[in-house]
């Protein structure tokens, strides 16, 4: 099964995420286009950074009715990105209907995975705002248990319930694990956070890790360290 370290690019511009990326001489790390550079700049980024030989992350936590999933999906299909996410929490329907639209005509699709628990939820937003009782893990773990029911390929969960989702769903179901810090580093909003050795402790199967390395002074050395750290 692939592992990889997944750098977040959570830049406002073109210009500032492949200036980043161009400190890269040696290795092409995967990468997540988030929200922020997507509604920025458009399918044109993707592009010119897949072009660019890096494997593309499109984190756009798609949520709404079935129909429209799929319709959105299929628009992203040209994008040929080699993972793609939506929310959990939209239901079965939802997550198939967005198999269906992502899927070409050949069968071939990206990875799909499906949000659980955002990281910055913790413990008592989980239950005095969204009013779920049952806990954070056994909620990400019936959230998971729904995604792996509908056909996706895993979920995204802080590192600290990637065990309990391998225990419940199989080694094969993908954990993608958010909230990676280096043991120095400041948690920021991030309420379930990890390192990288211990997110691979606990079985995740890639890590994305923004600010840890983004905002070091030097952006490849802390990547080398990241992956250093996450496959010991």
């Amino acid at each position: 099964m692939a592992k990889a370290v997944i750098i977040a690019l959570d830049f406002g511009s073109a210009q500032e995420a492949l200036s980043f990326l161009g400190v890269f001489k040696e290795e092409k790390p995967y990468v997540k286009i988030g929200m922020e550079l997507f509604y920025k700049e458009g399918p044109d980024i993707v592009a010119k950074i897949k072009d660019n030989g890096h494997c593309v992350f499109l984190d756009l936590k798609l949520y709404d009715i079935p129909n429209t999933v799929e319709k959105a999906m299929r628009s992203l299909r040209a994008l040929n990105v080699d993972m793609l996410n939506l929310h959990a929490g939209g239901g079965s329907d939802m997550m198939q209907a967005a198999l269906t639209g992502i899927t070409r005509e050949d069968g071939t699709r990206p990875l799909i995975i499906a949000v659980t628990m955002l990281t910055s939820i913790g413990q008592d937003c989980l239950r005095d705002e969204l009013l779920i009782t049952a806990g954070m893990e056994k909620t990400v773990s019936h959230y998971a248990k729904n995604a792996m029911r509908s056909g996706l390929d895993g979920i995204v969960c802080s590192p600290l319930e990637a065990r309990n989702v391998k225990d419940s769903c199989g080694e094969a179901f993908l954990a993608v694990t958010p909230g990676i810090r280096f043991a120095n580093d400041n948690a920021g909003d991030q309420a379930r956070i990890a390192t990288p050795a211990l997110a691979g402790e606990m079985g995740s199967d890639y890590i994305v890790v923004g600010r840890s390395i983004t905002d070091s002074r030097d952006p490849v050395a802390a990547y080398r360290r990241c992956v250093n750290e996450f496959f010991k």
